[in-house]
């Protein structure tokens, strides 16, 4: 309970969920009794933790820290990680199982980016990191069939406007769109797809 309210404290911005505080310190718990009895579980979304939420993670690793000081174990990445899906279920007010679909989603969404324009992009620069934060939270309206109110003229005008300047995005965004309605059964409105757009032709120019 010491170390779940310093990971707390740490991060008391964008956290605001008392469950977590339960969620968090029974977890660190298993861990601690698990890693005792020399039982270690793969964290099969490692990699998509690390890359998707970053400062999730290096908070995990902090926790970590905070465990083998105060109880001389040593845990690993993949320990971290599921620290991480913890935060972020808190940040989002959802429980592990729904944060996995969204890291699902996201997985999903990113891959059709970089095979529709055959390339990577720069994990570590801003414009990347506010996509999947935009795909974080766009999920969770998908994942909840909910929609944005809209000022529809308004946004149709500046779709009109991206869909010019950014033929290739734009185009990208579509495919998207065509993904979601089939997969998730969610109809994407003209905000959506302008958001989309915006945040594709960012991380494609590197900006």
């Amino acid at each position: 309970m010491e170390i779940s309210d310093c990971v707390i404290k740490k991060q008391k911005r964008i956290i605001s969920d008392d469950s977590l505080y339960i969620s968090l310190t029974d977890h660190i718990h298993t861990s601690i009794e698990r890693y005792r009895e020399g039982i270690l579980l793969k964290n099969q979304l490692l990699l998509e933790i690390k890359h998707f939420y970053k400062k999730e993670f290096e908070l995990g690793l902090w926790t970590l820290s905070l465990i083998e000081e105060k109880y001389n174990i040593q845990m690993d990445d993949n320990e971290a990680g599921f620290i991480a899906l913890h935060i972020v279920s808190s940040e989002v007010g959802k429980n592990i199982s729904d944060v996995y679909e969204i890291t699902g989603f996201i997985q999903g969404i990113l891959e059709l980016v970089k095979n529709y324009f055959g390339r990577d992009f720069n994990e570590d620069s801003l414009s990347y990191y506010r996509f999947v934060t935009h795909l974080k939270f766009f999920g969770l309206r998908v994942f909840n069939q909910a929609k944005h109110i809209q000022d529809d003229s308004l946004n149709n005008d500046l779709l009109e406007i991206m869909k010019e300047k950014y033929v290739q995005p734009y185009l990208c965004a579509l495919e998207i769109k065509s993904l979601i309605e089939r997969k998730y059964d969610y109809c994407l409105e003209d905000e959506e797809v302008l958001f989309l757009t915006i945040h594709v032709a960012k991380i494609v120019s590197n900006k």
